[in-house]
């Protein structure tokens, strides 16, 4: 049986993921949202399972489908919501959109929009983080999330390398969901043996298969015992299933690079769902509502914000 504190606090952010991307899918189409958008629907217990078992001050970076990881790690919601909006009260003062949310109180280290450039940023804020610890004796530590297509850059591998040379404290999580943008992962690797190629490394890996978020949260806990304790990096590759479009808000399950019953499968599988059958009705109920009236207030507060002053237009273009 499961911790109920736990699993009412994993349910609660699931679906507070869930239910902000689903109003997103909704709103996009009246143009209040000014970017474009990159949906984790289906993808949330990755985020929440390793964000749960993270402390304030660790460090995630992001990929630009960011918003699932932005939630779980504590981003400023209002501040997220405004930034879609373009509003000034935004998380970048409306200028970077959905794809770049950054809040570095709360451990969210800036997304970027080009695939796999955030992996040699967040090593390199685990070399400042070591020789942090040194002073302190506190080592935090770094999580860099990247998709499947994201392991294909050679970024990544140089990082990987550089990390296990020099024993950082950070934890590379592949969100494999299988698909690079339109193109299936048997189309692009001889083998699917990630696991394998990155322990070439001296790297200590992990794979989950079924997206489990209890599974994925205390193989966080104990890597983290580990790396606190100057282990080096861990790598650890979550299977996952993107139930809409690469970008937007669509279900593209009628085109012919999509597998139904693959999808099926994943939805018979929501952690969402499984979750709320665990808990009591009367407690469901409650982080329920509590979900729904932060949507409502986020929403409102990104309609009532105000755009940026036109002036603004020439601040952080040169270092002042």
């Amino acid at each position: 049986m499961y911790d109920q504190i736990i699993t009412a606090r994993l349910y609660k952010t699931m679906l507070l993921i869930r239910q902000i991307e689903l109003r997103i899918a909704e709103i996009y189409y009246t143009d209040a949202i000014k970017s474009p958008v990159h949906l984790s629907v289906g993808q949330e217990s990755i985020a929440v399972g390793v964000c749960d078992a993270l402390e304030k001050d660790d460090i995630v970076s992001n990929t630009y489908r960011c918003h699932a990881t932005y939630i779980a790690k504590g981003g400023n919601l209002f501040e997220m919501m405004a930034e879609l909006y373009g509003k000034a009260t935004g998380c970048a003062g409306g200028k970077a959109g959905s794809m770049h949310l950054v809040d570095i109180k709360n451990g969210v280290m800036g997304a970027s929009a080009v695939v796999g450039t955030t992996i040699p940023v967040a090593t390199g804020y685990a070399l400042a983080m070591q020789n942090e610890a040194k002073i302190t004796g506190k080592q935090r530590v770094v999580v860099a999330l990247c998709g499947d297509g994201g392991t294909e850059e050679g970024c990544f591998y140089e990082s990987i390398n550089f990390a296990a040379l020099r024993k950082l404290p950070i934890i590379f999580i592949c969100e494999n969901n299988r698909l690079a943008i339109h193109t299936p992962l048997e189309k692009r690797w001889a083998t699917d043996q990630l696991c394998e190629r990155i322990a070439t490394f001296g790297i200590k890996t992990h794979k989950i298969d079924d997206a489990d978020v209890f599974t994925i949260r205390d193989t966080m806990v104990n890597a983290l015992a580990d790396i606190r304790k100057g282990s080096g990096p861990i790598f650890i590759e979550c299977a996952t299933y993107r139930w809409l479009e690469h970008v937007g808000p669509l279900d593209d399950h009628k085109d012919d690079y999509r597998n139904t019953k693959e999808y099926q499968t994943w939805k018979d599988n929501d952690q969402i769902l499984r979750l709320g059958k665990m808990l009591d009705e009367k407690t469901r109920i409650q982080l329920e509502d509590e979900v729904a009236l932060t949507l409502q207030q986020i929403e409102k507060f990104a309609e009532e914000s105000p755009y940026p002053a036109a002036e603004e237009l020439y601040t952080h273009v040169y270092a002042s």
